[in-house]
């Protein structure tokens, strides 16, 4: 099959476009290429995550059923309480609902997005 067209980056909202792309630069490494107040880009060279300011945001409830999710994230780690530790020194949070087990975790942005941590797969 033939793409139409290639994924060139994700753009998440945001109420506060330098510090999510702050976290994100922590979390990921990838180097901040734009921050302002209205918007603010993180990159690697091949991928990017956008970050826009939306009035009156309302992250979504982890885990809120009633409510459809926005997006979340997975970053492979290598170890799952050193990358959790470090994620909640950057502003992450732990939400009490955990259904990951040992693979994985499930933490919030400083927005309140989830994301989760994931072990890496072994050879």
């Amino acid at each position: 099959m033939t793409a139409i067209g290639d994924l060139i980056m994700v753009n998440l909202d945001s109420p506060d476009p330098r510090a999510h792309a702050e976290f994100y630069h922590r979390l990921l490494g990838w180097k901040i290429t734009h921050s302002a107040d209205e918007y603010a880009m993180i990159g690697d060279g091949d991928r990017a995550i956008g970050f826009g300011r939306v009035e009156g945001y309302q992250p979504p409830r982890w885990p809120d059923t009633s409510a459809e999710k926005r997006y979340h994230l997975d970053v492979y780690v290598d170890d799952l309480d050193r990358a959790e530790a470090r994620c909640r020194a950057a502003g992450a949070a732990k939400p009490d609902f955990q259904p990951g087990g040992e693979r994985w975790r499930v933490l919030t942005d400083p927005a309140g997005q989830p994301f989760c941590i994931c072990l890496r797969p072994q050879g």
